[in-house]
C-alpha cells in the first residue's frame, strides 16, 4: 500500500528506534497493520474470516495518537571523550547505539518529567552510566504511571547500590516532579532483561493504582502489566464480549497480574489463573482483595503454564483465555487446550501474530475454527500490533 507521509512530531524520529512509523499518517498505519495480520495468518490458514479493522487509539488535533505509553523506559549511556559524562535516551534503529533524547511524546507527560528530572540530577552528581562493561553505575530508569497520571512510581536500575546515588535521588524526591514511590533495582550482570532480581523500595508507595480498566489494579514496578491502558481496556472488552456470561469455569493461562482474571471474576465466572511470575501472582491476589472479589471464585496458580496444564486438563472448562508471551504457546499447551480440554470457546490474545499464525494448523487440526480476528493498536507508530482471535470447537467435534 502507498502510505501518506506526515512530518514527525518528535525531533528524534528517524534516529531513535522507538517509533519507526511516526512519519506515516495514522489511518495508513492502521491499514498496514490489518494487512500484515491478514497476510501472516493466511500464510498458514486460507480458510480465515476477514480480519477486522484495527481498534485505534484516540488521536490529537494532528490526527495522531500521543502520550499513550504509561510505562516509560530509558537507557543511560556514556558521553564525552573520557566517557564520564551521562546521557539518557533510547537505542537507535537497528542497533545498540544510544540516541540521547530531550522529549518522548509517546510517553505520558508525568513519566517524562520524572525521568528527565532524575537524569538532570544524576548529571549534576556526575554519576556514571554502566556502559557495555557494566563498570559504571546507572543502566535504566522505568516510570509507571496510572492512565490519569495521579499515581507514579519510578525505578532506577543500577549495577550496584553506590553512595553517589544518594544525592541525586534525594534531590528528585525533594522536587515538584517527585514520584509517589521510588525503587532501586540491582542488576549487576549482563542480561537481555532490563531489571535484575533484587529490588529495594526507597520511598513511598509500592504500586500504581490503575482504575481505567473496570476493576482497580495495583501494579508493582517489576511485574508485567500492559504499557498502554487504553488498548488494554479494549483487550478486556474483547475478551468479555467473546466469553458467554453464562460460562461457569474459565481458565486464564499466562494470566499475569490478572488483567482478564479480575474482570471475569467480577462478572461472576469461576476463574483458574496460571502465571509463572510470582510477583505478578502476588499482585493478582492483592487486587482480588482490593476489589473485594470472592476469593472462592478465583484460584491462582504460580507455575509455568506447560507444567500446570497437566493437572488442569482433567477439569471441566467452559472457556479458555490464552495470553502468551511473544514466542507464543508451548506445543504442550496447544495440545492440552485444544485436544484434551477442548472447551467450546478459546480466546487467544496474541502480542505476536506471527507466532499465532504458526499455531493455527495445529489448532484447526484439533477440531476448531477461527470465528473472528480483531487487531488492537497497542503501540502506534510501530509495526507492532496485538490480535484477539476467537476459536470455536466445530459442531460434532469432542474431546
Amino acid at each position: 500500500m502507498t502510505a501518506t507521509a506526515v512530518t514527525p512530531r518528535c525531533r528524534h524520529a528517524g534516529r531513535c528506534g522507538g517509533c519507526p512509523w511516526q512519519h506515516v499518517a495514522y489511518p495508513d498505519q492502521l491499514a498496514r497493520k490489518r494487512e500484515d495480520v491478514d497476510r501472516l495468518l493466511r500464510q498458514h490458514l486460507r480458510a480465515l474470516p476477514a480480519v477486522l479493522p484495527v481498534v485505534p487509539m484516540p488521536v490529537g488535533d494532528d490526527g495522531m495518537p500521543w502520550h499513550f505509553r504509561h510505562k516509560a523506559a530509558f537507557v543511560f549511556g556514556r558521553a564525552g571523550r573520557d566517557g564520564r559524562g551521562l546521557v539518557m535516551g533510547h537505542f537507535a534503529a537497528g542497533g545498540r547505539e544510544i540516541v540521547p533524547v530531550e522529549e518522548c511524546p509517546v510517553h505520558g507527560a508525568r513519566a517524562n518529567r520524572i525521568a528527565f528530572r532524575l537524569r538532570d540530577e544524576l548529571v549534576k552528581a556526575r554519576v556514571t552510566a554502566a556502559g557495555p562493561d557494566l563498570s559504571g553505575v546507572v543502566r535504566h530508569v522505568l516510570v509507571r504511571t496510572s492512565a490519569d497520571e495521579r499515581d507514579a512510581v519510578a525505578m532506577l536500575v543500577v549495577t550496584r547500590n553506590a553512595g553517589e546515588l544518594k544525592k541525586p535521588v534525594r534531590a528528585l524526591l525533594a522536587s515538584e516532579d517527585r514520584p509517589d514511590g521510588f525503587f532501586l533495582n540491582i542488576h549487576e550482570a549482563p542480561s537481555p532483561y532490563m531489571v535484575g532480581r533484587e529490588t529495594i523500595r526507597l520511598d513511598g508507595h509500592a504500586h500504581v493504582r490503575e482504575k481505567s480498566l473496570g476493576p482497580t489494579f495495583l501494579v508493582s514496578p517489576t511485574a508485567f502489566f500492559q504499557t498502554n491502558p487504553t488498548a488494554a481496556a479494549a483487550l478486556v472488552d474483547l475478551v468479555l464480549e467473546a466469553i458467554d456470561p453464562r460460562a461457569g469455569h474459565v481458565l486464564d493461562l499466562y494470566a499475569g497480574g490478572g488483567l482478564f482474571t479480575l474482570p471475569l471474576a467480577a462478572r461472576g465466572h469461576r476463574v483458574t489463573a496460571v502465571e509463572e511470575n510470582a510477583r505478578a501472582v502476588a499482585d493478582a491476589a492483592r487486587n482480588l482483595d482490593v476489589n473485594r472479589l470472592d476469593p472462592r471464585r478465583v484460584r491462582l496458580i504460580t507455575a509455568r503454564t506447560e507444567h500446570a496444564i497437566r493437572d488442569l486438563e482433567r477439569q471441566a472448562v467452559d472457556a479458555v483465555v490464552l495470553d502468551p508471551p511473544r514466542q507464543g504457546c508451548a506445543p504442550a499447551v496447544i495440545d492440552a487446550v485444544f485436544s484434551r480440554l477442548a472447551p467450546p470457546r478459546v480466546v487467544y490474545v496474541s502480542c505476536n501474530p506471527a507466532a499465532l499464525a504458526g499455531e493455527l494448523p495445529a489448532i484447526v487440526a484439533a477440531g476448531y475454527r477461527v470465528t473472528s480476528v480483531q487487531p488492537v493498536d497497542m503501540f502506534p507508530h510501530t509495526p507492532h500490533v496485538e490480535a484477539v482471535a476467537v476459536f470455536d470447537r466445530r459442531t460434532g467435534d469432542s474431546p
